[in-house]
């Protein structure tokens, strides 16, 4: 019988996918947002616990158990708390959203899992001098857990064209079982952009950027004139990324500004399309995007969503260990 998983702040399914691909089974999901629930269902077989992740674990104190029985916790807790791109509030994030992580403590000391997954932001490790990932390693190691972390880069660790990094957190209850626990190696980077982006075919009008569409677009004509590479207009100057490989994909890049990958095809200046954007995280083409979303609810998707294949090479390791 495959391990189970139950999956918060699941988005669309990325950490879900790669524990799935692993051999593992995702029994549970929850995730508030609406959006990317729809997404997730389109691709897994089970019902979305739509709720705010404090009310799943008041019920869980409260003795009302919806996730079953479990042997891993994931969670990629909001990240925008401790981002670089954002306010870097941490734990005291006036949305709230720095303080998610104790709402998953309250529920693994409930499930007691065998093993906790955890992914965030790099800035995770360094914000407030330490001291927030000091707090998240101690509230692990009470409960009873063994932990081991690495900042791990999507372009050498998934052989995703993508310049992303994170923080990956395993911890284990059995301290042998982390002792056997291997953190994956680099590997070659083979899956370039040109195997992922369409530099050469026509693609729907909405995704170019013309002189009538873009105000700014006489400053970026003459910059963006090379195939196979990814720009990004940084509000008054054209940034090109030589290292052959897409920007951080954000949350908020289908809302146009300064964050905006930009590319140049046979048929002019133009943006990602949502589907490219699932690609250099590292989903399939089979995985299905909903066709009457807008496309500023798919972008925000694939830019909170995770490198599918770091993560499943990370839960391979994690089942050999097993």
């Amino acid at each position: 019988m495959p391990l189970k998983c139950a999956s918060f702040f699941a988005g669309v399914g990325g950490i879900d996918l790669g524990f799935k691909n692993a051999g593992f089974e995702v029994v549970y999901a929850n995730e508030i947002d609406s959006k990317p629930v729809i997404t997730f269902e389109k691709n897994f077989k089970i019902k979305v616990d739509n709720r705010d992740i404090k009310e799943v674990a008041d019920d869980l104190e409260n003795n009302i158990d919806n996730i079953g029985k479990i042997d891993v916790i994931l969670a990629g807790f909001p990240c925008q708390a401790f981002s670089v791109a954002g306010l870097r509030q941490g734990f005291n994030d006036e949305k709230g959203r720095g303080n998610l992580f104790f709402e998953v403590m309250r529920i693994v000391r409930k499930k007691k899992p065998t093993v906790i997954f955890l992914e965030n932001v790099k800035n995770l490790l360094t914000h407030d001098h330490g001291n927030t990932f000091h707090v998240i390693e101690e509230c692990l190691v009470k409960e009873g857990y063994n932990i081991t972390y690495r900042i791990l880069n999507t372009m050498e660790y998934g052989n995703l064209p993508q310049n992303r990094e994170r923080i990956y957190i395993v911890a284990f209850k059995n301290q042998d079982q982390l002792d056997r626990f291997n953190w994956i190696e680099p590997i070659p980077l083979t899956n370039t952009l040109e195997h992922i982006i369409d530099f050469h075919s026509k693609l729907d009008d909405k995704y170019y950027y013309t002189a009538d569409k873009f105000k700014r677009y006489s400053e970026i004509k003459d910059y963006i004139n090379k195939y196979y590479t990814v720009y990004q207009w940084r509000r008054i100057y054209v940034r090109e990324n030589k290292s052959g490989v897409c920007p951080t994909l954000t949350a908020n890049m289908g809302t146009g500004g300064h964050n905006v990958p930009l590319i140049y095809t046979d048929y002019g200046i133009r943006k990602l399309t949502p589907r490219e954007c699932f690609k250099l995280q590292g989903f399939p083409d089979t995985y299905i995007l909903p066709e009457n979303m807008a496309l500023s609810h798919l972008y925000k998707q694939a830019g909170n969503s995770v490198s599918v294949s770091v993560i499943e090479r990370i839960a391979n390791n994690i089942l050999q260990a097993l």
